[in-house]
């Protein structure tokens, strides 16, 4: 996957690879010493009925490892 600034990700919608909508990018957590990311952090949608892990807020914890592409919006897989 091409490189991409952590500034264009901010509010980005999510949507699964079916293009069901599961909500909006609020934050992704990393390794501080080595830099790699760990986790999508996506508030989720209304009427998202998704079943990925939670944080103790309710925002989903999507591995980053299940984006599949980043344009207008970020697709992951289910």
């Amino acid at each position: 996957m091409a490189e991409i600034l952590a500034e264009n990700l901010s509010d980005k919608n999510v949507v699964g690879t079916d293009g069901a909508e599961i909500g909006r990018l609020y934050n992704v957590t990393m390794e501080y010493a080595s830099g790699s990311l760990h986790n999508l952090l996506v508030e989720p949608a209304e009427r998202a009925n998704a079943d990925f892990e939670t944080d103790d807020r309710g925002r989903y914890r999507i591995p980053v490892s299940r984006v599949q592409a980043v344009k207008d919006h970020i697709v992951v897989a289910r």
